[in-house]
């Protein structure tokens, strides 16, 4: 049977019967029975043929009926009271049971929603209601005289019952999502049963109260009939998957009306009663409609903060969408605006699934009709049962019975299909409702986030290819493709520029060197097989002006590319970068000055000697070369002419070497020579003769002649058998030769390490020397000639050494030389000597106040602020400039250097007087002594000591005297030993002189002592 002809068999049955309750009072029992049974073979005829989701509020709603039925008809049955009270009971027990039902209806239809608003409005409805029943209904029955206590409490629980099933109905219609046709039947059948329970209650319808009130229950059978048959009764258990609306125009308008019942129920009262008799009560009902309204009020300001939230999160996440990259990016800014939609803690899961057709896998007839809704549906997000979704997406999702899933749609979208992906966000049901509309805008924001990522790469992937195609077309390496028979198919732009021609057509071979082609036929047929040969092999081929160039060859094996389908191969022109590398390595190995090997390939070369001469026997020898006073022409005359003077030698050294012997310059003046492949240590001697006699010759440079002697040390392998012990034992014999008296050699033996380790202790314990102040000064007196009078002292400088005694400087001043540690014991040397005159001329007469002599070396004369440094000495120490000598060394003439003329001068403008120390033993032109600032010119004793017995040593020094006298220089003579050597030197006109004829080096007290009592000479 239909579904409609049955509703309205049933329903014209109802009536039928309705008329037969009011004939009489006879036929309502019958009615009531039949009307009972009617509805309940209609509500099981509805279970059963809709067979709604859940069964539970339909069998509670039937069992309603059942019950209300018996009921009414224990109620009715006056005449005994057991039963009256039963049918009380079973008539209370109605409203618990239909508010019941009506609750799971809207619980299942809810699916779990915490709808707080809905509650709040069926409340303040019902509120409202409620004081219209107590003011009319419930009120007049309280307050009416003679009433049993019984009546009374009855007159008060019926209505209240009856307004907890009214506001169980309000929260069931006013429950989210469109009401289905059954929700009207059956609020319509509630609404008319408490209408009728009212109307039985009021005293105007006393009469008819009986009749209302079945017909009203009739009516509610009815209507719980009806909704059972219609189709739509199964909405009332299934899930309304729509978010809870906002409040709406009428559902205002009811809370309006229901705020303003107690405003109305007082001016009715007042004016028809004059007095209002229950005012604590409409109070307390007043009170209660304005909480609720607060309430609902609270939870709309609440809702606006979320929305505020969540337009909050869509923007953020609408800013990290624009930054996005890429759709992992895009992903992980979805799963964010998720967590930040909803409540906090609200489990949940984010899959965002691309829209993917692959040609050859044709979706299944469900999957491709779920993408075509999807198309349709655009971006509107809709709640589907995690069965119903793609299983690699349901597999992450399977924790939820509900999913929200909403299309990613673009409609003019230019790749044609304007399905991008689908968001699939899975939480539970309440949760995805509230999220839906916020989803919907988060879609529409991924979908564009996703097209223009999609359109970046497109662009980025056509302009790679435009800027690679350029790339190719101009690069100046040659891109050649080769086919399977090495013939070139493709060639570059850039091949005519270092080829000279188009090699398209030409076998690869062809291009290159002959004697290369084998090898590249090896490389060719290594590729093909699969190996991977060395990538940057060097071929030799002709260039563009027919001379030979070095290409760099990288092959790939392409032919399985389609769009290649041939042997890639790349050649580079690196002549000129080949040629810069063999500068470089040359460079490397060589020293630049001088074009010799440098210390590093001589190492090398000494160790492959080593080698052969172990295998061989032969014998290896390495001689270490250093020129002797070297210094002195960088510091007199300049750096450039040392760098001249070492080329010079550089080929003296290697024109006295055989072929096979290796030259190297180690460092500055340090030169080096490998011999090997003799036989003979004597030829390695015969080696250091020939370079010494090559050396010997002066070297003129920029017109200046110089002599280039050189002091060598030899070793060979008969004494070691390691590079390092060789080096060691050649560095060691060289230091012998310098001892020896330099422009020598001398060969390593094995007593040279225990002097090389006294030097090494001797230099270490000089500079703790320094550092302590273990120095002394020795005065010798200068004194004039004629009379023996004194005029000044030679300061000399002895070390007081803590085990070996008092040592003279010839035997520590060349170590301080060496290491830098003349300057800070010149400093000293020049402040104790200024101390010590300034004591005398405090207490010697003025006449008699002697100037001190002090030397100056080179090294410490060039230090930087050398003359300021003088002038804080003499300040310090109290005396004026002209008891002050500086001894200079005769070298200091040879330079050019215009900064140490112009310290000599401003020193002698001070009033301090220059001397050359040792005059004649230098290199020096005597033209020198007319253009530089000199006083004082000292003879060195060596020229004395001669000049008795030799006829041209006393001319010399004749000539000297005279020379200084004509130039206005003043002569002191050193090392006068004799009676003798002082009548000569008087007879020559030598003005001063010093030596132990007149006295040996005094401490300052002897030298005091002598001052004041001169001693006699020696005899």
């Amino acid at each position: 049977m239909p579904t409609r002809l049955a509703a309205a068999l049933f329903g014209g049955w109802m009536v039928v019967l309705g008329a037969l309750f009011t004939v009489g009072t006879a036929w309502q029992a019958p009615a009531r029975v039949l009307a009972c049974a009617a509805t309940l073979a209609v509500i099981g005829l509805g279970i059963r043929r809709h067979r709604p989701d859940r069964l539970g509020p339909w069998q509670l709603l039937a069992g309603t009926v059942a019950v209300s039925t018996a009921g009414s008809l224990a109620f009715t049955a006056g005449s005994v009271p057991l039963l009256h009270g039963a049918g009380v009971a079973l008539l209370l027990a109605v409203f618990a049971m239909l508010g019941a039902a009506l609750l799971l209806f809207t619980r299942h239809r809810g699916s779990g929603h915490r709808d707080r608003g809905g509650l709040l409005d069926a409340l303040t409805l019902t509120s409202g209601v409620a004081l219209l029943a107590w003011t009319f209904v419930i009120g007049p029955h309280v307050r009416e005289p003679g009433l049993a206590t019984g009546d009374r409490w009855l007159s008060v629980v019926f209505p209240l019952c009856g307004l907890a099933c009214l506001a169980a109905l309000a929260r069931l219609l006013i429950s989210p999502g469109r009401r289905p046709i059954a929700a009207a039947w059956l609020g319509a059948g509630v609404l008319t049963m408490l209408l009728s329970d009212i109307a039985y209650n009021l005293p105007s319808l006393e009469d008819q109260a009986g009749t209302l009130a079945g017909l009203g229950r009739i009516s509610f059978l009815t209507a719980a009939g009806l909704a059972a048959l219609d189709p739509t009764m199964t909405g009332l258990t299934k899930p309304a998957l729509v978010a809870p609306k906002e409040l709406g125009r009428v559902r205002l308008a009811l809370l309006a009306l229901a705020s303003l019942m107690a405003p109305a129920v007082l001016i009715i009262q007042v004016g028809i009663d004059g007095e209002v008799p229950d005012l604590t009560v409409v109070a307390a009902l007043s009170a209660l409609t304005f909480v609720l309204v607060l309430a609902r009020l609270a939870g709309v300001m609440a809702s606006n903060r979320l929305a505020v939230t969540r337009e909050r999160g869509l923007r953020q996440a609408s800013a990290a969408l624009v930054s996005a990259s890429d759709s992992d990016e895009v992903a992980e800014a979805v799963r964010q605006a998720v967590a930040s939609l909803l409540p906090a803690d609200t489990p949940h899961r984010v899959v965002l699934a691309m829209a993917f057709n692959a040609p050859d896998e044709p979706a299944t007839p469900e999957a491709a009709a779920q993408s075509a809704h999807d198309r349709v549906a655009g971006t509107a997000a809709r709640l589907v049962s995690v069965r119903e979704i793609d299983w690699a997406v349901a597999v992450r999702l399977n924790q939820f019975p509900m999913v929200l899933r909403c299309p990613l749609v673009l409609a003019d979208r230019p790749a044609g299909d304007p399905l991008v992906g689908i968001l699939h966000v899975g939480a539970p049901t309440w949760a995805l409702l509230d999220l839906q509309q916020a989803l919907e805008v988060l879609a529409t924001q991924v979908a564009l986030a996703l097209e223009r990522i999609a359109l970046s790469q497109e662009v980025i992937r056509r302009n790679s290819e435009a800027y690679f195609r350029t790339l190719v077309m101009n690069t100046s390496d040659v891109i050649l493709i080769v086919d399977d028979e090495n013939r070139v198919r493709y060639a570059s732009p850039s091949a005519v520029h270092v080829l000279g021609a188009d090699p398209a057509g030409v076998l690869l071979p062809d291009l290159i060197h002959p004697g290369d082609r084998q090898r590249l036929a090896e490389v060719l047929g290594a590729i093909r097989i699969g190996d991977t040969p060395a990538e940057g092999l060097d071929f030799r081929a002709v260039g563009r002006r027919r001379t030979e160039v070095m290409l760099e060859m990288h092959c790939r094996d392409l032919r399985t590319d389609p769009t290649v389908a041939g042997m890639v191969v790349t050649l580079r022109d690196v002549t000129e970068r080949r040629r810069l590398e063999r500068e470089l390595i040359h460079q490397a190995f060589h020293d630049s000055l001088t074009g010799l090997a440098n210390r590093v390939l001589f190492a090398d070369r000494l160790q492959h000697a080593l080698a052969r001469g172990a295998r061989d026997g032969s014998v290896v020898g390495v001689l270490f070369i250093d020129l002797d006073d070297f210094k002195i022409v960088n510091d007199t005359l300049g750096h450039a002419v040392g760098d001249q003077l070492l080329i010079a030698v550089a080929e003296r050294i290697s024109a006295a070497l055989r072929a096979d012997d290796t030259a190297a310059r180690l460092g500055g003046d340090e030169f080096a020579a490998l011999v090997e492949n003799v036989q003979d240590p004597g030829a390695v001697e015969e080696t250091a003769e020939r370079i010494l006699a090559a050396l010997a010759p002066p070297i003129i440079v920029d017109g200046q002649t110089l002599q280039a002697n050189a002091s060598v040390g030899i070793t060979t392998t008969p004494e070691a058998d390691t590079a390092d012990e060789l080096l060691r034992q050649a560095d060691l014999a060289l230091y012998v030769a310098k001892g020896a008296g330099k422009n020598r050699w001398r060969r390593y033996q094995n007593h040279l390490h225990s002097a090389m380790v006294e030097r090494l202790e001797l230099r270490s314990a000089l500079d703790h020397a320094v550092n302590e102040g273990h120095f002394l000064l020795q005065y010798q007196p200068i004194v004039k000639l004629n009379g023996d009078e004194a005029v000044g002292f030679e300061a000399l400088v002895r070390w007081h050494h803590p085990t070996r005694g008092v040592i003279a400087p010839d035997q520590f001043i060349e170590v301080a030389e060496e290491s830098g540690l003349i300057v800070p014991m010149g400093r000293w040397v020049l402040d104790q000597a200024l101390h010590t005159v300034a004591q005398w001329w405090r207490i010697l007469p003025r006449v008699r106040r002697p100037y001190v002599s002090v030397n100056v070396s080179v090294r410490q004369f060039r230090q930087q602020g050398f003359v300021e440094q003088v002038r804080a000495s003499l300040e310090y120490a109290g005396v004026p400039p002209q008891a002050l000598m500086l001894e200079i060394t005769e070298t200091l003439l040879m330079g050019d250097d215009e900064k140490i003329w112009t310290d000599l001068a401003a020193l002698r403008d001070m009033g301090i007087k220059i001397a050359i120390d040792d005059f004649g033993t230098g290199y020096s032109s005597l033209g020198y002594l007319r253009q530089r600032p000199i006083d004082v010119l000292k003879i060195d004793k060596m020229f004395i000591d001669d000049m008795l017995g030799d006829t041209q040593q006393l001319a010399l020094v004749s000539g000297i005297v005279s020379l200084a006298q004509s130039l206005g220089l003043t002569v002191v003579a050193e090392g006068i030993e004799d009676a003798a050597h002082k009548r000569v030197l008087t007879r020559l006109g030598c003005p001063l002189g010093q030596g132990y004829y007149y006295s040996e080096p005094l401490d300052p007290t002897e030298a005091l002592t002598w001052l004041r009592t001169p001693q006699p000479v020696a005899a």
